[in-house]
């Protein structure tokens, strides 16, 4: 094999900070939230998960690109990462399915990597420091003038970001003959989570982030979903309104992610930005209803305030993570309403609580055959 030498890159924190490394060959430069990820596998869902978007994601795992890509392996229609931090990047690929290389994947979509980089050390000093922002510079731009330009890009908190990943118009998923049918609204919505509702016997709607209720409530669904999605939840004013009403129709609700944050604020229970949030496949959560534990796939950089849900008379908190106590799933008392923070649809990641969807349909059929009486 020949050997080739590739151009230095940097990646710059927002705090002054610079880790230095190698350009994989796309020359550029990127900005965003830099954050981290443990998952081992499963690295071309993360890349197109929509929750991501607006992030510079760092990969704790050492060798990224090493199976490929594959068509199947995707949670939406493109990357949404910023940009990638990486140690090892494998420009070759081992696996028999794998359709191509991870290379020329990033290259058409002109998605700039920093690889040979110390990400332990990296990691180690995002978990002290927090969470900030960054640029990933491959084309030998001046420190001075990438300085300036980082200063410009505005944080996440207060960040509204669902409308940069949002359909803008309608479609169906699954089966139109389904027993059940879902609108979903869509903020970020994953791919595995459609698939997910489909195989439970459900056909699903789904709309754009600012679709009004009564174009949800159009679909005479049986139930209301609201999805995952990136940037911070509070700005998501007319979200808010429209789930406060999806709430009131008294129809089973089930809410994931940046969802689960809206059903919180729709309640009155407010929001705040993590110090780093939680992005990995290994996360464990304590089921509080069941009283088991359970290894989740998580990320999220906002969180609902545990105190003011523990207050609320009409919610009460049904998961919680092991690792901080944060508030992982919630329900309300005098509605058929819930709501967990992390990924039941895991891709990638375990599928311990895949049961949540069967209990979104248990209530949708609940409701129904109250309906019939």
């Amino acid at each position: 094999m020949k050997y080739t030498t590739r151009p230095q890159a940097l990646l710059l924190l927002a705090d002054g900070t610079i880790f230095y490394g190698k350009s994989i060959g796309i020359s550029g430069k990127t900005f965003g939230e830099v954050c981290f990820n443990t998952g081992m596998t499963g690295y071309q869902e993360i890349f197109t998960d929509p929750s991501y978007f607006g992030q510079i994601m760092v990969a704790t795992n050492p060798h990224i690109g090493n199976y490929g890509v594959n068509a199947e392996e995707v949670e939406s229609e493109k990357i949404m990462i910023s940009g990638l931090v990486c140690k090892n990047f494998s420009f070759n690929h081992s696996r028999p399915d794998s359709e191509s290389n991870l290379y020329d994947y990033f290259e058409k979509q002109n998605l700039i990597c920093i690889s040979d980089v110390d990400t332990r050390a990296l990691v180690s000093y995002i978990r002290d420091n927090g969470a900030q922002n960054a640029v990933i510079c491959t084309d030998g731009t001046p420190i001075d003038e990438l300085k300036e330009l980082l200063i410009k890009v505005p944080d996440m908190k207060g960040l509204e970001l669902a409308s940069k990943v949002s359909v803008t118009e309608p479609y169906f998923f699954g089966d139109e003959n389904a027993t059940y049918k879902i609108s979903a609204l869509d903020l970020g919505i994953k791919r595995n989570i459609l698939r997910n509702l489909a195989k439970r016997d459900c056909y699903v709607k789904v709309f754009p982030y600012n679709a009004s209720f009564e174009e949800l409530q159009s679909f005479n669904p049986d139930g209301y979903f609201l999805s995952n999605g990136p940037g911070d939840p509070e700005p998501l004013e007319g979200v808010i309104n429209v789930s406060k009403q999806i709430i009131n129709s008294d129809k089973p609700v089930f809410g994931i992610c940046l969802g689960h944050q809206i059903i919180g604020l729709a309640n009155g229970i407010s929001t705040y930005k993590m110090f780093n949030g939680h992005r990995g496949i290994n996360h464990p959560i304590m089921n509080v209803l069941s009283g088991k534990g359970e290894i989740t796939s998580q990320n999220h950089g906002f969180a609902v305030n545990r105190e003011e849900l523990e207050n609320h008379q009409d919610v009460e908190i049904t998961h919680y993570h092991l690792n901080d106590n944060t508030v992982a799933g919630m329900r309300m008392k005098s509605k058929s309403c819930f709501s967990v923070q992390y990924h039941p649809e895991a891709s990638p990641g375990p599928h311990d609580s895949s049961y949540l969807f069967d209990e979104f349909v248990a209530n949708i059929k609940e409701a129904k055959s109250l309906q019939t009486v």
